[in-house]
């Protein structure tokens, strides 16, 4: 179902009104997008969106923290009227630095739960990544599994494998069990992993994933889409995932989002984009290329992901762990987490 929306969606970008997109797009004022999301996962979706309006979308892609320098050292000559980041805490900094503009979008009101966007209408999750457990279905019965507090137990000791504390994710998920459980509860699990680690912290998830593989630990977390990309390269890889505390929170969710930039040359038509971007179609694609959730609940994750099952989710808005960023990497460096 997912690849024949996908397949028709492209067909359109030669074939709308019969006009190629470079006519449809000369002599018309187009979008400017700074993205920290990798060009084969935005591009496709724009050259949609040219074909069904005619508007040119034109992009730059780097890393969040560049992207963010950039638009602060432009100010109101910046050619971006839309920043595209990943992570809440990445799109709270870039809000903390006033570097948004508020939309008023019943479209984007309607389309995007609130827990996933900012309550000042400055931003907008456009996707949802779950950060879960993965674990060897070779050496672990997933009984045993139950939260990420959990892997703190003596139980997990030399057995789990974690990405660095200077990645963002994991800032996030910590931020989270702050808001939850306080202080000095967080500090202790997070010491916990650091006891119970099999090697030092890794540089990604994908290596974190490999080393369960290759039995240098039996549990890690990572966000699901790292996973789901090593199962469609190899449909028996002997790892699994779990949905951690299901009894209590529920999952740590995040998104990938974006908001129409403080100095937008184009306001409207970037206002526009995002509309588009959260509508059915386009989420379907915006998901479906990086094996991610939709952040519109009226739309279905391709079926790779969907096997993966139901879970409860964190409730939890996702802007709060942006805001208590600094706290979870201070948290992070007490706690003898690297």
């Amino acid at each position: 179902m997912y690849f024949s929306r996908i397949a028709a969606l492209f067909l359109l970008v030669g074939f709308v009104s019969g006009c190629s997109p470079q006519e449809q797009t000369d002599n018309v004022e187009g979008i400017t997008v700074y993205s920290s999301r990798a060009e084969h996962l935005i591009k496709p979706l724009f050259d949609v969106f040219t074909a069904q309006t005619g508007i040119p979308v034109r992009y730059t892609t780097d890393s969040e923290a560049a992207l963010i320098s950039r638009l602060e050292a432009e100010g109101e000559n910046t050619p971006a009227d839309i920043l595209l980041t990943v992570d809440a805490g990445n799109l709270w900094f870039a809000d903390s630095k006033n570097l948004f503009q508020a939309v008023d979008s019943p479209i984007l009101q309607g389309n995007v739960p609130e827990n996933l966007r900012s309550q000042a209408g400055t931003w907008f999750g456009l996707s949802v990544r779950a950060r879960t457990i993965v674990y060897s279905t070779d050496r672990v019965d997933r009984q045993n599994l139950d939260s990420y507090e959990g892997l703190a137990d003596s139980e997990w000791q030399g057995r789990l494998c974690l990405r660095t504390s200077k990645k963002v994710y994991n800032q996030s998920l910590v931020a989270s069990l702050i808001t939850r459980l306080g202080i000095e509860e967080t500090e202790n699990i997070v010491a916990g992993w650091v006891k119970n680690l099999a090697v030092e912290p890794l540089g990604s998830d994908n290596q974190a994933i490999e080393a369960v593989v290759a039995g240098v630990c039996d549990v890690t977390v990572v966000n699901t889409y790292y996973f789901g990309r090593m199962q469609a390269d190899n449909p028996e890889i002997p790892a699994a995932i779990f949905w951690p505390n299901q009894s209590t929170s529920g999952v740590h969710l995040n998104v990938s989002g974006a908001g129409v930039t403080r100095n937008a040359p184009n306001p409207a038509l970037a206002q526009q984009l995002l509309e588009w971007l959260s509508e059915s179609e386009a989420q379907a694609m915006f998901a479906g290329l990086n094996k991610e959730f939709p952040v519109n609940p009226s739309v279905d994750a391709i079926d790779q992901v969907e096997a993966w099952g139901d879970f409860k989710a964190d409730s939890l808005n996702v802007e709060e762990v942006g805001r208590l960023q600094a706290e979870a990497v201070m948290l992070m460096d007490r706690a003898g987490y690297k």
